[in-house]
């Protein structure tokens, strides 16, 4: 049963009116369906391609590089996007350090990374994969995947997964 069919209540905005005064079990009941209905609203990324249309939309237009992060939990659920480095036109500093960091307040299991190469072309360099290989042993220390790694230009991505180098 939803929070609407259970409670008459409006809500505009991400706040809730309720048309009759409610209790404290009401409430706690209150916040488990609304908990179960963001569960249910997740984006689930299971594919190269929706990964790819996702950081596509994020990072195409840019005039300067930046490398982001998804982090997903173990049903590869997105937990959070986060832009993690910026950079100039040819190139951004990436500190593996900072990417297991982040990991681990997020309890994330996964992470799928990304930059965008603001000269247009998708094709990963030498130090796109040193960088992918480094962040891939550094996580793996603490249990978490590197599932992909996506270039994205201005006429599409590069997937390190579909192109079988990660």
């Amino acid at each position: 049963m939803s929070l609407h069919e259970k409670f008459d209540v409006s809500e505009s905005a991400g706040n809730y009116s309720f048309s009759r005064p409610v209790t404290a079990d009401d409430l706690i009941e209150i916040a488990q369906l609304i908990a179960q209905s963001r569960l249910r609203e997740k984006e689930h990324f299971t594919s190269p391609e929706l990964v790819g249309d996702y950081f596509t939309a994020a990072m195409r237009s840019l005039e300067q590089e930046v490398f982001v992060c998804l982090f997903l939990d173990n049903q590869h659920c997105k937990i959070a996007f986060e832009t993690l480095f910026y950079g100039t036109i040819d190139g951004a500093s990436v500190h593996p350090r900072e990417v297991v960091k982040r990991a681990l307040q997020l309890n994330a299991a996964a992470v799928i990374i990304g930059h965008n190469h603001p000269s247009g072309v998708s094709e990963p360099s030498q130090a796109d994969r040193r960088i992918t290989e480094r962040l891939k042993q550094a996580l793996e220390l603490i249990d978490v995947r590197v599932l992909d790694h996506l270039v994205v230009g201005n006429t599409g991505y590069t997937s390190f997964a579909q192109r079988g180098i990660l």
